[in-house]
C-alpha cells in the first residue's frame, strides 16, 4: 500500500522507472559493443553518450548509476551523461555505488573515481585543455592540449555545475559547493567552494562507510 501512495503522490517517479526499465536493453547492448561488462545493480535513466576509444579504459563498479534523461532530476540534466576516453592508453576507473546527473567526464589520461561518490547535475570532469595555449602549436597540432590526473577519492560529494580540471585530487569525505571550480587539490574532510575553489571549512573525520 505504502508503494502505490508514493506513485500516486509522485507519479514523476513511477515514469522515471519505466524510463530505466526501457533504457535497459539498449544500455546492455551498447556496453557490450564496447567491450564493458555489465555490472551488479547498474542504473540507467535515460541512455547515456559513451565515446570510448578503442584502445582506452573503462571500468565502473556495482551500483552504478546515470541520470541522463531531464524528466531524471528536478534539477534537469542539460544533456545525457557523456563519458569520453579521447586517447589510446585513457583510462577511466569508477568505484562502487556511483551516481551522476548530466554531465561529461573526458579523460584524456586518467580518470580514477572511489566509492560512494555523487556528482550533481551538469557537473564536468575533465583532465585535459583539450587544445594547447600556444597559438601557433594550436594550428600544428590542435588536439595536443597538457593533461594531467585526476583523482576523486571516496565518499566525495560533488554540487552542480562544477567543474574538476586536470591535476585534481579531491580528498576522501569532501564536499564541493555548487557552481565551484576545482582547479587545485582540496585535502580531505573538506567544504570547498569558489571559482577558484578554496577551502571554506573542515568537517569532522570519519570511518570509512
Amino acid at each position: 500500500m505504502n508503494h502505490l501512495t508514493e506513485a500516486f503522490n509522485t507519479p514523476w517517479k513511477a515514469w522515471n522507472q519505466m524510463i530505466r526499465w526501457l533504457t535497459y536493453p539498449q544500455a546492455r547492448l551498447m556496453m557490450a559493443l564496447n567491450g564493458i561488462r555489465w555490472g551488479r545493480g547498474w542504473s540507467f535513466y535515460g541512455l547515456p553518450i559513451l565515446q570510448k576509444h578503442r584502445q582506452s579504459v573503462m571500468k565502473f563498479g556495482k551500483g552504478f548509476s546515470l541520470r541522463s534523461s531531464a524528466r531524471s532530476n528536478p534539477l534537469g540534466p542539460n544533456h545525457p551523461v557523456i563519458l569520453s576516453t579521447l586517447r589510446a592508453g585513457a583510462i577511466l576507473e569508477i568505484g562502487e555505488n556511483f551516481g551522476m546527473t548530466g554531465g561529461s567526464i573526458c579523460v584524456g589520461e586518467c580518470v580514477k573515481i572511489g566509492d560512494n561518490v555523487a556528482i550533481g547535475a551538469n557537473s564536468v570532469i575533465v583532465d585535459t585543455d583539450f587544445h594547447p595555449i600556444d597559438p601557433q602549436k594550436r594550428l600544428t597540432h590542435p588536439q595536443d592540449g597538457k593533461t594531467a590526473p585526476i583523482v576523486i577519492e571516496d565518499n566525495v560529494f560533488i554540487g552542480m555545475n562544477c567543474l574538476i580540471l586536470k591535476g585534481v585530487t579531491v580528498g576522501q569525505n569532501s564536499v564541493i559547493g555548487a557552481g565551484s571550480v576545482v582547479s587545485r587539490s582540496i585535502p580531505p574532510h573538506s567544504i570547498a567552494a569558489g571559482n577558484p575553489a578554496i577551502v571554506i571549512r573542515s568537517l569532522p573525520k570519519i570511518q570509512s562507510l
